[in-house]
């Protein structure tokens, strides 16, 4: 099997017995098993993709562009097979790039149904998405841990920043995010390495809108998970840009290069490849788990592990479609569905707008390598006396640049003059998309299709959600915000864009399907991310998010599972689970 190296564990593995199994190897799956080892429990993770080795199985990672049969792009053929992951994606034009075409999942073998259109991009493979993440981390504030309860919709979360602060701190310093501090109330200050740059043409327009707005708008590097000082045997970001390749340097956080090997480290770990968890085993007697059974990719057996306690992070939607398929003889809806939320309430981010322009000036000035970074302006929207005709708020996440060679060049011609001029660059362009706050409907929703099957014949997912009103009202507001700070900033030729084809999960910040709460009958874990209907079973990935904010959510799921994994060690050596 893939993998073997990483299953150190043999003699648990023949046993099949385990303190605890945690379901999914992503960011937060990551961080269950890191925390969960650290602290002395034999641990098994599952993983249902493939073994995939840090710096090994980058393969493209340091070839050139011209190296690449199609210079990158995806073929006719990979269209065809792949229609979801080369759909239109605001920034790439679309994440069917031929250098990690094989880190998606395949389409054919994993399909799902779209009742409305949702764009769902997966990575099947050991470390999940952890290796293509945006890196983008920002803290959350009381600002949103008190919005639902504040605007009266949904369920109140059953958690404040003062629960969360001191985990943020801790998974800051282990994870390395460089930034800046900046005091703001709406997006706290962080344990951070020291920031990347604003480039002259940020610096000044980040200046103009601090002026202009009095200092109620900000506009400042972004707080990201790339190291600027090494850190835990890691180096620095070598500017690449090129992170969702694999990074050799561990320049960035993914389990690959930061939690599995601090797990891998306590020998208490046990790696298995190829492990679709299709249920949670629940004992109605004690009512607790009792393990996870799975189906071999490879073989098609199915083996079942017992374990005291279960961490399910195989992602926000994933998660609840192992609940869905949990302890259904004692609920129909499966494990978690007695509140009747499990599998409602599914949020993202919405984005794929903005606009843009030209800088004049600075042309003499030129910046050095590819800052895998950009600058960010943090929610300004219903803050602080702002009022506007839609609930919640937005950021925005942009840069400027110079043009390069693909500019036009006047001298359109042949010979000396013609070279020279492509080798010099262009006027400055600025440009930043919205992040806008998804609310949590009961009806946006997932569910499951039984009379469509996967590959291994098990039932797929349905996805029935969509923006509102508030969201398309927000949209507008986006927009106008952004070319109304460019143009006091001194931004020249102003271009918008909103696009038509959005769909939700284009974010790819999926959240909500397993929501926490204060209370069982409307929520489907409590405040320490345990299922309200089997107390050892915790989940920590995005499907336990009871809003969505307008912020990056990972670093949130990390925090959660940090606290989440220390809980339940206490617990289990008090007796309690």
């Amino acid at each position: 099997m893939p993998g073997d190296s990483l299953n150190i564990n043999n003699k648990a593995m023949a046993q099949n017995t385990f303190d605890a199994i945690v379901i999914g190897s992503g960011i937060s799956g990551g961080w269950a098993a890191k925390e969960l080892t650290e602290k002395g429990l034999k641990v098994l993770m599952l993983e249902r993709g493939r073994d995939f080795q840090h710096i090994k199985d980058y393969k493209n990672a340091t070839k050139d562009i011209w190296e690449f049969p199609h210079r990158g792009r995806e073929t006719q053929q990979q269209k065809k097979d792949m229609p979801v992951i080369s759909r239109y994606w605001a920034m790439y034009g679309t994440a069917a790039q031929e250098q990690i075409m094989d880190y998606w999942t395949n389409e054919q073998d994993c399909p799902y149904v779209e009742i409305k259109p949702f764009t769902w991009w997966r990575s099947y493979q050991l470390g999940g998405r952890s290796i293509l993440w945006g890196r983008q981390s920002y803290r959350w504030s009381d600002l949103d841990f008190e919005a639902n309860a504040k605007d009266g919709i949904a369920t109140d979360w059953p958690i404040r920043y003062k629960d969360l602060e001191n985990w943020y701190d801790y998974v800051e310093t282990f994870a390395g995010i460089s930034g800046s501090k900046e005091g703001l109330q709406q997006l706290p200050d962080g344990q951070f390495l020291p920031p990347m740059e604003l480039n002259c043409v940020e610096k000044d327009i980040a200046a103009r809108i601090k002026e202009y707005y009095k200092g109620q708008r900000h506009m400042f590097i972004g707080r990201v998970a790339n190291l600027t000082a090494p850190i835990n045997g890691r180096t620095h970001c070598q500017f690449r840009n090129r992170c969702w390749e694999g990074c050799p340097f561990g320049g960035y956080f993914s389990t690959q290069s930061s939690t599995l090997p601090a797990a891998m480290k306590t020998g208490n770990l046990t790696v298995r490849p190829w492990s679709i968890a299709t249920k949670i085993l629940y004992d109605k007697d004690s009512k607790k788990a009792k393990g996870v059974e799975v189906l071999d990719a490879e073989t098609n057996k199915t083996y079942q592990f017992y374990s005291k306690i279960v961490f399910l992070n195989a992602s926000a939607l994933n998660s609840a479609w192992v609940l869905f398929n949990s302890a259904t003889d004692i609920w129909p809806g499966g494990l978690g569905s007695s509140s009747g939320e499990l599998g409602h309430n599914v949020m993202d981010h919405h984005y794929m707008l903005g606009a843009q322009g030209s800088f004049e000036g600075y042309l003499d000035k030129y910046y050095y390598g590819r800052r895998a970074n950009g600058f960010y302006i943090p929610r300004f929207a219903n803050l602080f006396g702002d009022k506007r005709d839609f609930l919640r708020g937005y950021g925005y996440q942009g840069s400027a640049s110079r043009q390069n060679w693909n500019q036009d060049v006047a001298e359109l011609s042949i010979g000396a003059e013609f070279k020279e001029a492509l080798t010099e660059p262009g006027g400055w362009n600025i440009g930043a998309t919205g992040f806008g706050e998804i609310l949590p409907y009961h009806e946006n929703r997932i569910m499951l299709d039984k009379n469509k099957k996967d590959k291994w014949g098990l039932p797929v997912l349905a996805m029935d959600a969509e923006l509102k009103e508030n969201e398309l009202k927000m949209r507008k507001d986006i927009v106008r915000e952004l070319v109304a700070m460019f143009e006091v900033a001194g931004v020249k030729n102003i271009t918008t864009w909103d696009s038509d084809k959005y769909a939700i999960g284009q974010g790819i910040h999926e959240m909500g399907t397993a929501r926490m709460g204060n209370d069982p009958k409307n929520s489907v874990l409590n405040a320490h991310n345990q299922v309200w209907d089997a107390l050892n079973v915790f989940v920590t990935d995005g499907a336990c998010m009871t809003s969505a904010a307008c912020q990056n959510p990972s670093l949130t799921y990390m925090a959660l599972t940090a606290r989440a994994a220390d809980f339940a060690v206490r617990e289990l050596k008090k007796g309690n689970l």
